[in-house]
């Protein structure tokens, strides 16, 4: 009798402390204990739909008073890795590869939606005589980064027509490391063939380095449905923020339908963005054009990610493509549902 008076008294003061505590996976899943979240993404047409998200007050909304927003910029896929795995960013919008990249190494981060597909093309000079993929043969093509969701696109596109690539020289194709803002100067030199890039650089070249389309947002790697931005997050904040990661998407995915309801005042959006962060001015009418080239979603492909994955391996980027757990849909789904 003492003993289960003993045990009664026990489990009473547990229960008591659980409850003290908030106690209890349903009520520590419906707590978030971050008050501020650190945004992360590029000033690409890209990245459209996290512009819009924060220009037209979505997040505020969906996050409401308490929660502080703070953002930061980059301008490839390896400085936004390499601050999320630092700490120092907690979400948003990057290239397939490089978070693909970084997971095999260190694996504290997820995919939990889509954001664009297209919007990568293929550019080479009208003067340099090419006029196929095959014949880009002993060319030199510029790429954003070395492992970049272009660079990859690029191989993808050369490994359908026969050819090979790296940067060393030993390949069928040479690639070179080239700022897209800086391209279009290096293709009116010579110094290059042709550029694999994301929009709107695509069109500024061809507007600007006297280069013309050689393979399409539709054509260029895997096509229109090519994977070319995901929504990416820390797993140590999604884990701890639940609620916020779910609000994170419903604000992303308003304003994936605010583009696709409203893509004139998207584009305007975008350009005031674009100009308030670097001070110049885009052209309108060649982010007008490139905006045709992409289509902002939340889908994911990920049997393309895990295509992008092997092209890496095969490259000597990665040691495995094994990316098993890397695509995290569950807080989108929720974020759906509610």
């Amino acid at each position: 009798m003492k003993k289960s008076i003993l045990f009664l008294t026990i489990l009473t003061l547990v229960i008591s402390v659980l409850a003290a505590c908030g106690g209890g996976e349903e009520s520590n899943a419906e707590k978030d204990s971050a008050t501020e979240i650190r945004i992360g993404y590029f000033p690409n047409m890209t990245h459209i739909a996290t512009i819009v998200a924060l220009e037209k007050g979505f997040y505020t909304e969906q996050f409401g008073e308490g929660i502080t927003i703070s953002t930061s910029t980059f301008n490839d896929g390896s400085a936004f890795m390499e601050a999320m795995s630092t700490n120092s960013i907690d979400i948003g919008t990057v290239g397939p590869t490089p978070a693909l990249n970084t997971y095999v190494k260190n694996p504290e981060h997820e995919i939990i939606a889509g954001a664009v597909n297209g919007g990568a093309v293929l550019v080479v000079g009208k003067d340099s005589g090419i006029n196929s993929v095959e014949d880009l043969k002993g060319k030199k093509v510029a790429v954003p980064t070395f492992g970049s969701t272009q660079d990859v696109g690029l191989m993808k596109s050369l490994q359908d027509a026969g050819l090979t690539a790296s940067s060393t020289g030993n390949a069928d194709v040479t690639t070179i490391k080239q700022a897209p803002a800086d391209t279009a100067a290096l293709m009116l030199k010579g110094e290059i063939e042709a550029a694999a890039t994301q929009e709107p650089w695509g069109v500024n070249i061809e507007t600007n380095g006297n280069a013309k389309l050689l393979l399409d947002a539709s054509e260029f790697a895997w096509g229109s449905e090519s994977t070319n931005t995901v929504v990416t997050a820390r797993k140590a904040f999604t884990s701890n923020n639940p609620e916020l990661t779910k609000k994170t998407l419903k604000a992303y995915n308003q304003a994936v339908e605010f583009i696709s309801e409203n893509p004139e005042e998207a584009i305007q959006l975008f350009l005031d963005h674009v100009k308030e962060l670097t001070g110049k001015d885009l052209s309108k009418d060649e982010v007008t054009k490139a905006f045709t080239r992409l289509t902002p979603t939340i889908d994911v492909k990920e049997d393309i990610l895990k295509e992008m994955a092997t092209i890496s391996k095969d490259a000597g980027y990665i040691s495995s493509d094994n990316i098993d757990g890397l695509v995290n849909l569950s807080y989108l789904e929720e974020a759906l549902k509610e």
